[in-house]
Formats: C-alpha cells, structure tokens, sequence
C-alpha cells in the first residue's frame, strides 16, 4: 500500500490501551496500524523509537483575541493555535457571540471571519447565548445543523450583558432535552457574588489582588453548580459545567451524574498547579487573576481526586492571554484585572508531568481525558480524539526522556510571563502532525497559518455514566 507517511517503531497510547505499532498515514487520515508496514514509492518516516505516539489534544475552551474590560486578549487565532501546535492540541474550540441584533448565526458567522486565513490547526466554536428568546431556540437546531451542537451560558457578568437568568438557563436546557445540543455553563452566583465584591472594594488597597480571592468563596460556586444541575435534573437537559474550581462543587457533579443527571465538567490546569497563595504576591499576584479565581491546596487535590474517579470528565485551559501592561490596566482595583492566563501551550505537558509521571494515572487516562473525552463528548469522536484507521492523523509524538523548564520567553504564546514559570515539564511533543501534516518539528513550530479548517461537530456522545455501574 502507498503511503505519505509513516510513524515507525513507537508506543501508540490510546484510551484504551498501549501498544508498538507503526502508524501508516495518506492524506489526512490515519489509513494503516500494524507492524513493519510496508509502503510502495516514495514515502516519508518518522523513527518513533522510545516515544509515546498519542492523538493530538483537544482544548475544548480558549478565548483568542477576546474583547474584554477595555482590551483585547494577547493571543489571537494565528499565536494562540500556533502555541497549541507546539504544546501539542491539534484541535481547539473557541466562541461566537450572539449578535445583539442578528442572533446567534450572525455571530458565529463573524467569528469565523475573524478565524479565517489565521487559524493554523483546526478548530470549532461553542456559540454564546446571551439573550433567551423562542427565535434563539430555533436559531439552536439551525446551529447544531450547522455543525455547533455547544452553547454557552452565564450565570454570572450581568454587567457586560451576558447573564442569563434562571429561566433563561431552565428554557434552554429543555431545549436540549428535544434537539440534543448540550448547554456549557459558567457558574457562579452573582448577585451575592457582587454584593460581597463592593464590602470587599472598600479595603482594595489593602488587600490588592487577594481581594479577588476573599470577594468570591467557595459557595459562589457550588450554589450555581447546583441551581444548574437543579435545573438539568427538572428537564432532562444536557448540561457541561466549565472551568470547576472547587472541591465542593467536584462533590455535587458526583452526586448528580450517579443520579443520572447528563451533566459533564471540566477543570483547568491552573486550578490543578496553583492556589490562592499566588494571589498574596503584592507585586505579581494580579497576573494569576481569572474568573473563577485559582482556590486553596484542599480544593486542587479535591479537584485531582475527581479527576482520577471521573467525576471530571476532562481537562481544558480556559486559555485567555494578557501580557503584564495588560494586566496592570487594574492599578490597584481587583474588580478591573482582566481575568485570564494562558495555557493552551502547557495543557498536555502540564497533565502528563503532574498527572501521569506523578503517579496519579496512567497514560491511557491521560489520553482521555485531553483527547478522548472532549472528541467524544463535544460531537469529534471518532475523527479527533483517537488513533484509529479512518480518523484525521492528527499526532503527536513526546519522548519520555525530555522535558523542559517553563520560559515565556521561549513559548510561542505572545505572553510575557507564564503562571508556570520555571516549573519543569515533561511531555513537549518533538513532532505535532496535524492532519498528515507535521507543523512541529524537533518541538519547533513549522507549519503555516491558515492552514486550520472550521470542523463541523455532532452533538456529542456519551462517555461512561456512573449510574450503569451502580
């Protein structure tokens, strides 16, 4: 059989297992696995020998160039998937507005106009729902057909016009009951979140950044996770909740998904590394800043822990880049900090350096949890997320054996400081294939900007529900 290219002699890690095997590649899909495949003509290879061949990762939550608190984010679509590429996610998914006027067609439309000729691995958009009416109800099966089976929702930012209220959030779940879409929401309660905001501005000089911390505790969280999974019990709805930062609210999502609640989270890697400790730095401590905060040590091991049981059903960033003169923009006022980190880069070296090399589990577990899951559950699997005959090659290829220490200065991120600096990390890919095409090389990015397509999704699958084991 002919060939384009050929990974040889490496250790495939799937979900489900791991296995020598060389990887035979035409066009853009994986068209072989076995051993010593033999290909006619000319072809490339690849010497795998002593690396872990996995299936490139997918970062289901990024915000490139985000208009946000009187700027926009560092990372645009060309930086921002150009860093991915070399930190080895093949594919992201980012968000469209709902136009004010025009709807949420309009607005996903707009953004892929901003994406267009920039992105330089593929992605897709989750589409923002910041106005509940019947003509958005319709303009979601129109969306999902499109290929957007995700939808944002906040329960929070009444002051930027994107909060939705509870009835808002109800009507939209029993949407996805019929249409099987899924609604990702940002939970946290802002009424009380905001009445505790004000107590705390009147001391802003004294506390500086920790204000931030002590303005949102744990239960700002935890009662909007419950509403939310209040509301998706009641209709029968499809719910994702983002970015969970606390170990409180780990503990409802475990309880509802044995009730057979559909409901799915995620967390961060910044919530997995860091805690609220960084905040105390009177110089820096404004740079860790997002929304919702970094937490203390009890909730970052309560946070592994559910990763590791699956109550969590996978990692991603919440990648939102802003250089230090950005961030500076607070001058003094927590409430003015633009809430945000960047990560995309870090997200598999972060995972498998403190999650697999750490012995919390094993590779396998790893790959589903930055591959296979969020192929799986937002509507990607099998074509992402794998490593299997018909699936996009998209690949990468880590040795064990090296690992790097973490330097903004040498990320392909344009942020000029990095929440990990000078931590050590394993598991930067020397080879990134995206979609039979390598874009890094020997842990150097050298693909080309707009060569990323938008991915048309289903509405996701299911991965494994505690209930059946019960």
């Amino acid at each position: 059989m002919k060939y384009d290219l050929i990974i040889r002699n490496g250790a495939l890690a799937t979900a489900q297992e791991t296995f020598r095997a060389d990887i035979g590649i035409r066009g853009e899909q994986i068209a072989a696995i076995g051993m010593e495949l033999e290909s006619s003509g000319s072809c490339q290879e690849i010497d795998a020998a002593d690396c872990y061949v996995l299936p490139g990762a997918i970062d289901v939550h990024v915000h490139f160039q985000l208009p946000v608190s009187g700027t926009v984010s560092a990372d645009d679509f060309e930086s921002g998937t150009r860093a991915a590429a070399r930190g080895g996610v093949t594919t992201i998914i980012d968000f469209a507005n709902q136009d004010p006027k025009k709807g949420l067609m309009a607005g996903i439309k707009a953004r892929m106009k901003e994406a267009q000729g920039k992105v330089c691995i593929d992605y897709s958009l989750h589409a923002v729902i910041s106005k509940w009416s019947e003509q958005i109800k319709q303009e979601m099966e129109e969306a999902i057909a499109f290929g957007i089976p995700t939808f944002k929702m906040f329960m929070t930012y009444g002051s930027r016009g994107l909060q939705s209220d509870d009835a808002a959030l109800f009507s939209a779940l029993e949407a996805t009951n019929e249409n099987k879409g899924r609604i990702m929401v940002h939970a946290e309660s802002d009424g009380v979140m905001n009445l505790l905001i004000q107590r705390h501005l009147k001391k802003k000089k004294e506390l500086g950044a920790y204000g931030h911390v002590l303005s949102r505790p744990n239960f700002i969280e935890r009662e909007a996770v419950q509403r939310a999974i209040t509301w998706a019990g009641a209709t029968g709805g499809r719910l994702y909740i983002a970015h969970i930062s606390t170990g409180s609210a780990a503990e409802i999502v475990h309880h509802a998904r044995h009730r057979g609640v559909n409901v799915y989270a995620e967390t961060c890697p910044h919530y997995l590394l860091l805690d609220e400790e960084a905040f105390k730095d009177k110089k820096q401590g404004h740079l860790y800043a997002t929304c919702p905060q970094i937490k203390s040590k009890e909730d970052q091991e309560r946070l592994w822990k559910s990763l590791i049981e699956g109550d969590i059903a996978l990692v991603a960033t919440d990648t939102c880049t802003f250089t230090k003169k950005q961030k500076d923009l607070w001058k003094g006022d927590f409430t003015k900090i633009p809430y945000g980190v960047p990560g995309v880069e870090t997200l598999l070296p972060s995972i498998y350096t403190k999650g697999t090399l750490s012995g919390r589990f094993d590779l396998n577990y790893l790959v589903s949890l930055v591959s296979a899951n969020p192929a799986k559950i937002m509507g990607l699997y099998p074509r992402k997320g794998t490593l299997s005959i018909g699936s996009d090659a998209d690949i990468v290829i880590i040795d064990p054996r090296k690992s790097l220490r973490i330097d903004y200065k040498k990320m392909e991120t344009n942020c000029d400081w990095s929440p990990y600096q000078g931590m050590e990390m394993f598991g930067f890919p020397d080879i990134t294939i995206s979609r039979g095409s390598v874009i890094v090389k020997d842990g150097k990015f050298t693909g080309k900007k707009g060569r990323g397509r938008f991915v048309k999704r289903r509405p996701g699958g299911e991965i494994f529900n505690p209930q059946s084991a019960i």
